[in-house]
């Protein structure tokens, strides 16, 4: 019987190795995908990653035991982390965002909030957000390199990101004497412990700080566009309940207002004005929580229609705009 597992180890993994290069190209196609999904969301994210789990790695997972038993009879389908894609946020409420919007973009099939798991078990240690996740049937009938493979989502902090990688790097390496395993394990535990209370007080300062935004006084008298920083204030008073954006989008976004002739907040604000914004929230039917950017372009794509959609800034993803403007209008 172990003679016929072995063998059957060996020829999961040989097929394995001839399909690594679809593997990375399905990785490299999800990257893509999970940073489209979350720009055109307008969510924070510091980045997003991928890897193709390499055959060693397939291998030994292949053959791992748990009291004697393979834990994955049937490798090709039972190893579903063959696709690994990695979004690092700056705080928790953006991890909560990124899980919701993979949940209403594309096919959930597992939602692990390993943190979670171990605060049940009243301890501090490893947290992150893993997700399970395959293309939703009309991008899978699109086909391309994702078509009929999962991928495994891990969304975590940077602070989770960062305990996570060095407590890794540590235990991989396996430098430290048994002797002094112990207590490594309760340095590990406290640093754990602490990292969550930062993650708590850098979400309070974010909340501090949006609450309490005002005009910067440091916006160059030469160019014309609003800056960044007094559009992310007047935002987070526009759209109290909207998520931060990245920082380069609100340079982004900008330079579309700039192209619609609004260069000050007066007149953005006038703009919007004359904008429903409960029927734009009740038409898009957001299932994850839109960031400020994402807000404020929906209110503009409302406002000027098809002149927002033809805006040189917006070449790049006119068949998307022009998809949310039929939904805007109750055409899809």
């Amino acid at each position: 019987m172990a003679g016929k597992q072995a063998q059957r180890i060996s020829k999961a993994t040989a097929r394995y190795a001839e399909d690594l290069p679809r593997v990375q190209a399905a990785t490299d196609a999800y990257v893509a995908l999970v940073t489209q999904l979350l720009d055109d969301a307008g969510i924070n994210y510091l980045t997003v990653t991928g890897r193709a789990k390499s055959v060693e790695s397939y291998a030994a997972k292949a053959a791992r035991r748990v009291a004697g038993r393979l834990v994955h009879r049937q490798p090709e389908t039972e190893i579903t982390d063959q696709v690994g894609v990695r979004v690092v946020t700056y705080v928790l409420a953006d991890v909560e965002a990124v899980a919701q919007l993979l949940g209403a973009q594309l096919v959930l099939l597992d939602d692990r909030d390993m943190g979670r798991e171990t605060a049940a078990e009243g301890r501090f240690g490893y947290s992150s957000r893993h997700l399970l996740v395959q293309l939703d049937p009309a991008r899978e009938g699109a086909g391309g390199p994702m078509a009929g493979r999962k991928a495994s989502v891990q969304v975590r902090t940077v602070l989770q990101h960062a305990w996570a990688e060095f407590e890794h790097d540590i235990r991989y390496k396996g430098s430290v004497p048994e002797e002094h395993a112990p207590d490594l394990d309760r340095r590990f535990t406290l640093a754990a412990g602490l990292l969550e209370l930062a993650d708590q007080q850098f979400s309070t300062i974010r909340e501090r700080l949006r609450e309490a935004s005002g005009p910067s006084t440091e916006q160059d008298e030469d160019d014309p566009r609003i800056g960044g920083s007094d559009l992310a204030a007047f935002l987070a008073g526009q759209f109290a309940d909207a998520g931060w954006s990245r920082t380069d989008h609100y340079s982004w976004v900008s330079g579309l207002l700039l192209e619609l002739g609004i260069t000050s907040l007066a007149e953005l604000r006038d703009v919007l004005r004359g904008v429903d914004h409960a029927a734009i929230e009740s038409r898009m039917g957001y299932h994850y929580p839109p960031g400020a950017v994402r807000r404020l372009d929906d209110a503009l794509l409302w406002a000027f229609g098809e002149r927002y959609v033809g805006l040189h800034g917006n070449a790049h993803r006119r068949p998307l705009l022009e998809t949310r403007l039929a939904r805007l209008r109750g055409d899809a």
